[in-house]
């Protein structure tokens, strides 16, 4: 049986280890070594989760079972995307990270850490959930609709060096 919880400082490695698998399984083919490396070393660090934690405007939720790690979601509290059109959200939150192990896909555990971020950003005050996503998702895209989000702009996202075409999508609270 799958539970959600949220993380704790001593859950930063393992998150690390499971957002670096998630991101190269599903993207690391995209890019050059040297891009990717410097990606991952900056945001996919246990440091990186440390310091994510340690801010009280930030929250992950972790979706474990057996005690094994097999999804989390991370969001972030009054931050918004420069890209969104005005008028900008008044109380946004960010749906920053979204991964589930590769061995773990098509369980709902994407769609149960959905939903905490939108309960979650409701409880925080916000008027909108924003996240970006890679414009040649397609599977993304359409579980982005299933769960409200629309497409507001088009954006980039940089990995290393490399830019890729993304699509900002927000939920209106």
């Amino acid at each position: 049986m799958t539970t959600l919880r949220p993380a704790t400082p001593d859950d930063a490695a393992a998150i690390a280890a499971l957002g670096t698998d998630a991101f190269i399984e599903k993207f690391g083919h995209l890019y050059k070594p040297e891009d990717l490396k410097l990606f991952l070393d900056e945001y996919r660090t246990e440091a990186a989760y440390r310091t994510q934690l340690a801010d009280p405007g930030t929250s992950i939720q972790l979706a474990e079972a057996d005690g094994k790690l097999l999804g989390y979601c991370l969001i972030i509290r009054g931050d918004s995307f420069d890209e969104r059109p005005d008028p900008q959200p008044a109380r946004p939150v960010i749906l920053s990270q979204l991964y589930c192990a590769p061995s773990a896909t098509g369980r709902g555990i994407g769609s149960r850490l959905t939903e905490w971020a939108i309960a979650e950003a409701k409880a925080w005050g916000a008027d909108a959930l924003q996240l970006s996503v890679y414009a040649e998702n397609f599977g993304a895209h359409k579980f982005y609709h299933r769960h409200g989000f629309a497409k507001v702009a088009d954006m980039g996202f940089w990995v290393g060096n490399h830019r890729d075409d993304e699509f900002l999508y927000e939920l209106k609270l």
